[in-house]
């Protein structure tokens, strides 16, 4: 399943917003324009729908309450909305689409000053399934301070939704929390976005033949961006058990060329990451500045990898977003995907979401590449990679 569509208001650092998303969108801009809060719309849902608990209420406090996350520009109405349209494809958006979830809180604005569901909606096929606040809920208040989304006993005929944002994946990965994890005496986060326990799932991964074989694959790609490397493979220390990776460069010696991840540059680690979560998910992914660390010659490439790394799967699927700031990355004139341009506002006014115009469009169809066309709407501040 893809969102297609997404209507929000009042959120971080935007007021007010209509996007459209395909199933791989780009967003650029500018620092501290709202990009990792556009994505934080998609791993709060997930905190709403966590299936261990907290919904509505410990999404917001893990945030630092609903005071952080309504955007500081907010206007009357001060809620905050946020509206979703999924498909089960995105070809033929001029229907309607399969699910549309829409949610709006605030604080209730007497007494406790609770976060509380202002409206909450469900449609299948453009027919409503439930509206709140309904008599139930007039009668005892207390149950607005829970999404009927988030309780298996009321979603039942639009749990569908429900599934799709709690698979939401974020990808965010730290080299040295993976390359010293166990000199680290850190909480390990559930959901995982810094790479801590991303060996442990490499050797979680059953079959056998599956986890090699996504393994070979990203092994292949790499050929292409790190120079001299002859393989990659994974095993296990004799000793403790624990797992790693390893990688054979060319050397005159001849296992001297033989390096474990704590050996791996960032960049690489970060790369065998975003290849290896692209290999083994169907979930919505959300990739934020996949191009640090890396050089730049390998940025221009990440677009192609993508690409080619979803055509290595028998059923490819999953939605991607991409968070970028690298003119290098958007420097290809054949990049498959959309694109969102942010927008901050001036002397602190919200940030704007734009999609390319017509005019846009028809210069990279001339043949200018998306950073040619693109990144000079942003700022001037913009570096590049």
């Amino acid at each position: 399943m893809y969102i297609s569509r997404i209507r929000l208001r009042n959120w971080r650092n935007f007021t007010k917003a209509d996007v459209i998303l395909q199933d791989t969108t780009y967003l650029i801009g500018p620092n501290a324009a709202g990009k990792s809060n556009f994505l934080d719309i998609f791993r709060f849902m997930r905190d709403v729908v966590n299936p261990k608990g907290g919904g509505l209420q410990q999404a917001l406090a893990s945030r630092g309450g609903l005071s952080k996350v309504r955007s500081l520009a907010a206007r009357q109405p001060a809620r905050i909305e946020l509206e979703f349209e999924l498909r089960a494809s995105l070809v033929g958006q001029n229907i309607n689409p399969d699910w549309k979830y829409v949610l709006w809180f605030n604080y209730e604005g007497k007494g406790l000053q609770r976060p509380i569901v202002l409206k909450e909606e469900a449609y299948k096929l453009n027919r409503c399934l439930f509206s709140r606040p309904d008599d139930s809920d007039k009668s005892d208040p207390d149950r607005l301070t829970q999404t009927h989304l988030e309780q298996i006993n009321m979603n039942r005929d639009f749990r569908e939704i429900s599934s799709f944002f709690e698979q939401v994946l974020y990808l965010h990965l730290v080299p040295q929390l993976l390359k010293f994890s166990d000199q680290l005496s850190l909480r390990h986060l559930e959901s995982d976005p810094f790479g801590q326990g991303f060996l442990e799932e490499i050797s979680g991964t059953k079959p056998q033949t599956t986890r090699s074989s996504r393994l070979k694959k990203i092994e292949s790609i790499l050929f292409r961006v790190i120079p001299n490397l002859q393989q990659l493979k994974f095993i296990k220390d004799d000793v403790t058990g624990r797992p790693h990776l390893e990688m054979l460069y060319n050397h005159w010696r001849p296992k001297a060329g033989w390096q474990r991840e704590d050996q791996f540059s960032d960049g690489t680690l970060r790369l065998i990451a975003m290849l290896w979560t692209l290999l083994s998910s169907n979930s919505m992914i959300l990739l934020e500045e996949p191009e640090l660390s890396l050089h730049k010659s390998v940025v221009e490439q990440i677009p192609d990898l993508i690409y080619k790394t979803r055509q290595f799967r028998r059923k490819s699927g999953g939605q991607i977003l991409i968070s970028t700031h690298s003119e290098a990355m958007l420097s290809s004139q054949s990049i498959e995907g959309n694109f969102l341009i942010l927008k901050p506002g001036d002397a602190g006014e919200a940030t704007s979401i734009a999609s390319p115009s017509d005019a846009d469009t028809d210069a990279m169809k001339a043949g200018l590449s998306p950073a040619d066309v693109l990144f000079p709407q942003t700022s001037s501040t913009i570096q590049k990679v």
